[in-house]
C-alpha cells in the first residue's frame, strides 16, 4: 500500500537498525519489522544508534517466544532481557490483539524507542471492557484474595483460563496484564505480591526477564520475595515441536499455569 515508504533491508539486520536510526534523526518515524531471534544480530547498533540517542526506533518483534518447528535458532526468547537493558527503551508486549493494536499506536506517538514483541501464532482477544495503554501501566483484568497470576505477553488468554479453573476448587487468583516490561508498574504489581502468592508467566527466558524484573523492583521496595513463582524458558535451549506442544511440557499452557498455582498456594501457606 505504502511501497515508497517501505525498505527491505535483506538479512542485513545491522544495517537496518542503523538505517531506521538515520531515519528518524531526519524526523521519520521508522518501525523496524523483524524476528526477535534476528534482532540480536544488531544488539550494538540497538545500544550505539537508537538508544543512546534516545531515537524514536519502533522495534516490532516477530516470532517472539517459541517458534515451534523452526527449532532453537529462530525461537525468540532473549528479547526481553536484552531489549530492558537499555536507558530509554519501552520495553512492551501485548496479551491479545487488542494491546497490540493500542501498543502500536502508543509506539508512534513516543518520543522515545519502543520494543513490541508478539508470537507466531493467531491473534486472540479477550472479551469484556479494557483499559487503553498508558506508559508503564499494567492492566487489572480481576482481582484475586489468594494470589495473582502476572502474564507478560501472549499467554494472557492461558492465565485466565487457568484462573477460572482454579476457582473451581476454592481458589481465588487474581490475572494482572503487566503490558510493559520497562517502565515497570511498580504501583500496581507490588501490592499483589505483598497480599498473596504470584505466578509470573512469560514466553521468554526466565534470566533477566520479566519475572526477574519484578523481584528486582520488589527487591529495591525491601519486600520480601518469597511469594514470586516464575515461569517462563529454563536456562536451555528448547528444540523443535509444535509450539503447543513445547508450551504444555514447559507448564506454560493452561494446565502448567494453574497447577503452579496450586504448588505456590501451598507452599505461601506452609511459610
Amino acid at each position: 500500500k505504502f511501497s515508497d515508504r517501505f525498505f527491505d533491508t535483506g538479512i542485513c539486520e545491522a544495517h537496518t537498525v542503523a538505517f531506521a536510526a538515520g531515519q528518524a534523526k531526519a524526523g521519520l518515524r521508522p518501525i523496524v519489522d523483524i524476528y526477535s531471534t534476528f534482532l540480536q544480530r544488531s544488539f550494538d547498533h540497538v545500544f550505539q544508534e537508537v538508544a543512546l540517542q534516545n531515537l524514536p526506533v519502533v522495534f516490532t518483534m516477530d516470532r517472539a517466544g517459541l517458534t515451534g518447528p523452526d527449532g532453537a535458532t529462530h525461537h525468540g526468547v532473549f528479547d526481553i532481557g536484552y531489549m530492558r537493558l537499555f536507558p530509554n527503551m519501552v520495553v512492551m508486549a501485548p496479551g491479545d490483539a487488542y494491546d497490540l493494536e493500542q501498543m502500536l499506536a502508543f509506539a508512534l506517538e513516543q518520543d522515545a524507542p519502543c520494543a513490541i514483541r508478539y508470537p507466531k501464532a493467531t491473534a486472540s482477544r479477550i472479551e469484556g471492557p479494557r483499559a487503553g495503554v498508558e506508559l508503564g501501566k499494567a492492566e487489572v483484568l480481576r482481582p484475586g484474595e489468594d494470589g495473582t497470576i502476572i502474564s507478560y505477553g501472549t499467554q494472557l488468554p492461558d492465565c485466565l483460563s487457568a484462573a477460572e479453573n482454579l476457582r473451581s476448587s476454592g481458589l481465588d487468583v487474581g490475572v494482572i496484564n503487566a503490558r510493559f516490561a520497562k517502565p515497570f508498574d511498580c504501583e500496581t504489581i507490588l501490592p499483589a505480591v505483598k497480599q498473596g502468592f504470584v505466578v509470573t508467566v512469560e514466553e521468554g527466558a526466565l534470566m533477566g526477564g520479566f519475572g526477574s524484573a519484578l523481584l528486582e523492583a520488589a527487591n529495591e521496595a525491601g519486600i520480601s520475595t518469597e511469594s514470586i513463582h516464575r515461569l517462563g524458558i529454563p536456562d536451555q535451549f528448547v528444540e523443535h515441536g509444535e509450539r503447543g506442544e513445547l508450551l504444555a511440557d514447559l507448564g506454560l499452557d493452561t494446565v502448567g499455569i494453574a497447577r503452579a498455582c496450586q504448588r505456590a498456594s501451598e507452599s505461601h501457606h506452609v511459610s
